[in-house]
């Protein structure tokens, strides 16, 4: 099975592709996604069986375009996301933003 990039139709085995994600949003459920070969990023929506495409709008994320992906599963965690299929699975973590403390004046 090959993964398309939808910027510049390279095609990716799940390897390649899953280990190209990053940055888990797990408030919107969105995995960033950046492409190998041409650096596109792309927020995708990992969801039981399919990858789901789209756009951020009025506050969510709404998913024009789904890829099939047989076999494929999702495990959400606090700070991560598990991609599973076949037996291999990718881990996509969160991004922690930290806080500053503010000294009054």
């Amino acid at each position: 099975m090959m993964l398309p990039c939808l910027a510049c139709e390279s095609r990716f085995v799940p390897d390649d592709y899953f280990g190209a994600c990053h940055d888990y949003n797990r408030g919107r459920d969105l995995v960033a996604w950046t492409c190998p070969r041409c650096g596109n990023t792309d927020e995708i929506r990992v969801l039981p069986g399919e990858l789901g495409f789209g756009y951020r709008r009025r506050g969510r994320y709404d998913v024009m375009d789904r890829i099939r992906v047989p076999g494929m599963s999702r495990r959400r965690h606090d700070l991560r996301l598990d991609i599973s299929l076949d037996k291999r699975v990718w881990r996509v973590p969160t991004r922690v933003l930290s806080m500053r403390t503010v000294t009054p004046v």
